[in-house]
């Protein structure tokens, strides 16, 4: 399973990528807005960030961005679709699980621009991203499960799609909006092929308080034990 880190801050990228040895990133309106950066600039971070690391390319690096939200048109978005794409040969587009989305998907991919369909609830809706030959698809954890969903039957009829009808591995699965250490767990237990999340759920990830007390008891034993 790959790993994506969910933000928009290039240094939450720089950490997670020499700390966790992430796969790629995954951006939204909001985690720009949270940046404190405007949309145009954290594009170009993004680029010049992975022209400097060699990881330009999508199958190197890839990183999703998402078009403006207010677009409803198959043409509009396509047009949209177009102008980010051009900056950068790492950004995937980013577009809504809407009938217009799947649409714009489709002409795009069919363009060679890949695109990650998203805001994806239901394992209906997950079908037609993969029968148009999107990238990704982004179904979306967190939200569910605080409304007390419980998602590994979710992520696993998915998966279980994907593979009777032979989208497996051609249209990859990212089990997006992931807030905790077990919905990682959860994820890929599922068979899912990535995670995206944000970096203190990763850094979370490492910790367990075992692991905190068998360190006290071992330095103890170091400190008491003659050199």
């Amino acid at each position: 399973m790959k790993f994506f880190l969910d933000s928009a801050k290039l240094d939450e990228i720089e950490t997670a990528y020499e700390q966790f040895t992430i796969d790629g990133v995954t951006t939204n309106p909001r985690h720009i807005m949270m940046s404190g950066k405007s949309i145009t600039t954290v594009m170009k971070e993004l680029a010049t960030w992975v022209k400097d690391k060699n990881l330009s390319g999508v199958s190197k690096f890839p990183i999703s961005i998402e078009i403006n939200p207010h677009l409803s048109t198959t043409e509009d978005m396509v047009t949209e679709a177009r102008k980010v794409a051009a900056l950068c040969e790492n950004f995937v587009i980013k577009i809504p699980s809407t009938q217009a989305g799947m649409q714009a998907s489709r002409i795009l991919e069919r363009e060679g621009i890949r695109t990650n369909v998203t805001l994806v609830f239901s394992p209906a809706q997950a079908i037609w991203p993969a029968r148009g030959g999107a990238l990704f698809v982004s179904p979306f954890i967190g939200w569910k499960e605080d409304n007390g969903e419980d998602c590994r039957p979710y992520i696993e009829n998915i998966v279980n799609i994907y593979k009777n009808y032979g989208f497996y591995g051609k249209t990859e699965i990212i089990c997006a909006a992931v807030r905790t250490p077990k919905q990682i767990v959860d994820c890929a237990i599922s068979g899912a092929d990535i995670v995206t999340a944000g970096l203190a759920v990763y850094q979370e990830s490492v910790k367990h308080a075992y692991t905190n007390q068998g360190l006290g008891i071992f330095c103890n034993a170091w400190d008491n034990t003659k050199a």
